[in-house]
């Protein structure tokens, strides 16, 4: 028919000339970056890490809710800067801001590796902030998905029985005393760290963000390392990292939650594997 010869012909020219569906956005084409310097960092300028800061996680993870992340600082032996602080940015993640370090002045700290939550597909930025003045960014690319709302490993009976039960582990070096030289250590919360996303599984109601927002670490009184953190840092949380002993006799944590409790526990340094 006529009509419909001519409505095919339009048909024909829409498509002809451009007229095409458009496809609809996905994650992958959106960029956060730009919003999340302007965000977190003030908008300041940020220049190339590469010789400064490394970030190691797994290109595709096993468990998307306990992603390893490693951050090395990489300053050479002559280099008179150093690193006050590295921020750890979850690009895609609900609360991007997965963890801010403060590395304590004379601490030497060079290593720490934690686990975190990773929600999306993403890219994952380690920014170092030296004592320049300066911001140093690097990043790497993460497949896994669904970790913020990953149900908790364990019951609330059992999580609750664990609230604020800190071990802290010591590890020599090889060729090293155990109160001398560079030593490698980790500390382990046990804390629910709920990211508000989860879902309770008898009420099917959302469990409410609860977590660690502040976890402090001293060798004696001189100050290790600072933790501020976020709903990405992982259940239990696990931190293992690198300092210069002074010598200390006592080594002391503090960590505070979101509702405001307080754990703090020390341990006497005397013997590596603790």
């Amino acid at each position: 028919m006529p009509g419909t010869h001519f409505r095919l012909l339009c048909i024909a020219g829409l498509l002809l000339f451009g007229a095409q569906p458009t496809p609809a956005a996905t994650p992958d084409t959106y960029d956060p970056w730009p919003g999340l310097v302007q965000d977190i960092f003030n908008n300041r300028p940020m220049n190339d890490g590469s010789g400064v800061i490394a970030i190691e996680m797994p290109y595709r993870a096993e468990d998307a809710a306990i992603v390893p992340v490693t951050l090395r600082t990489k300053l050479a032996p002559g280099d008179d800067r150093r690193v006050l602080a590295i921020t750890l940015v979850i690009d895609q993640n609900p609360a991007p801001m997965a963890a801010k370090f403060q590395l304590g002045p004379d601490a030497g700290v060079s290593e720490i590796s934690t686990r975190v939550r990773v929600n999306n597909y993403t890219d994952v930025h380690a920014v170092a902030e030296l004592s320049d003045g300066k911001l140093y960014m690097t990043k790497t690319y993460v497949k896994a998905s669904g970790g913020c709302s990953a149900p908790a490993g364990k019951n609330a009976e059992e999580a609750n029985n664990r609230l604020g039960q800190m071990r802290y582990r010591q590890f020599a070096k090889s060729g090293e005393g155990p109160t001398s030289g560079t030593r490698e250590a980790q500390i382990m919360i046990g804390h629910p760290n709920n990211s508000g996303l989860q879902m309770d599984q008898v009420t099917q109601l959302y469990v409410p963000a609860f977590f660690v927002n502040e976890l402090r670490l001293w060798q004696d009184d001189k100050p290790v390392l600072t933790m501020e953190g976020g709903i990405s840092i992982s259940e239990d949380p696990n931190i293992r990292f690198t300092y210069v002993s002074n010598g200390a006799k006592q080594f002391r944590a503090e960590a505070r939650d979101t509702e405001g409790h307080l754990f703090q526990h020390e341990w006497k340094i005397d013997a590596p594997g603790i």
